[in-house]
């Protein structure tokens, strides 16, 4: 037994150390979308700052913007990148176009900005949708050709390419050219960027769905007749009807990035300011739990920073900000 003296300070060691690779890791996984359709906003040095000091680990943009890139450098902050709408058709069609995409925006800033994914248009309609999967492919090739093979290459989708949602099971694509789309995704080994809106759900059909399901509160439990699988918020399951579309077109591997969520401060049905910190309170907090389809950290962004006066469409769109252009918080939030 003396020999025992000896292991249990090793034995201790080695649970100690296991503690921590198990220990979660989501707070790492969440990030904030920065929208500039505003008039009134700080300065992207300033953002980026303010994204520092928050303890933002991740930023998604909404297109090439030198100025943000040039003050991302060095921050270690994780990035998205998009390929505006109007570009996707030139992408697909002619691939010096995607090489001068990539020569113009990537190869200046990489690696000093940590680009983790490309997203070729962001909820494209779908005429132009026929052109995103060749877009992707020529935009890959560029990446790989000026040695960033690194970057992966998606699309942002809303959750309107998925049909039967509900239960989360019975998902599938309802839009034929997301096969293909996954199918590249997989053998690339890129996410599926998404746009998961549970205030939009709620909003558009408040009689059915229960507003505590939405915010992540106690109150409504759904079993899926499909698995089995039990769910206790709408986020999860919204999330999960995209992962059972994917298991449908072969491409079970696709992990899925969502790419948006949030909920408005005021505007619209059920927007208040105690309502969107509950939502996105939650959300940060849940990002690590994943969905009782895919446990474990689930990469997030929350939708957005800032209020953007200039935001076209309904009131609720000026206000899904987590601060103010001054750079107040319309709430308290916390992501560490």
């Amino acid at each position: 037994m003396a020999g025992m003296h000896g292991v249990a300070p090793l034995l201790a060691l080695a649970l100690l150390i296991a503690a921590f690779r198990l220990a979660p890791t989501g707070v790492q996984s969440v990030g904030v979308c920065y929208g500039k359709i505003g008039d009134d906003l700080p300065s992207p040095r300033d953002v980026v700052q303010l994204y520092k000091s928050s303890g933002i680990k991740n930023m998604r943009i909404y297109f090439p913007d030198s100025q943000v890139m040039e003050a991302l450098r060095g921050s270690g902050i994780g990035l998205i990148i998009a390929v505006v709408n109007e570009d996707i058709a030139s992408l697909a069609a002619i691939q010096s176009y995607a090489a001068s995409w990539v020569q113009t925006n990537v190869s200046p800033y990489y690696p000093d900005v940590n680009i983790m994914y490309i997203a070729v248009g962001n909820e494209v309609e779908d005429g132009a949708a026929q052109s995103i999967l060749p877009a992707m492919q020529n935009l890959e090739g560029a990446l790989a050709a000026a040695g960033h093979a690194s970057i992966k290459v998606s699309t942002a989708v809303r959750l309107d390419v998925i049909t039967n949602s509900s239960p989360p099971s019975h998902g599938e694509f309802g839009k034929p050219y997301m096969g293909g789309i996954a199918r590249f995704l997989a053998s690339t080994g890129a996410p599926l960027l998404a746009n998961v809106y549970p205030y939009f759900a709620y909003s558009d059909n408040p009689g059915d769905i229960s507003l505590n399901y939405a915010l992540f509160l106690p109150g409504t439990t759904v079993k899926d007749d499909g698995n089995g699988l039990i769910y206790t918020n709408l986020f999860d399951a919204m999330v999960d009807s995209i992962y059972a579309a994917l298991e449908k077109v072969e491409a079970p591997n696709v992990m899925v990035v969502v790419s948006e969520s949030g909920w408005p401060s005021a505007g619209g049905t059920a927007t208040s300011v105690q309502n969107a910190q509950t939502y996105n309170q939650n959300l940060i907090n849940h990002a690590v739990q994943g969905t009782p389809k895919r446990p474990g950290a689930l990469e997030t962004f929350v939708f957005a920073m800032f209020n953007e006066n200039q935001k076209p469409g309904a009131p609720t769109e000026k206000s899904f900000g987590l601060f103010y252009p001054n750079k107040s918080p319309v709430y308290p939030i916390t992501f560490r």
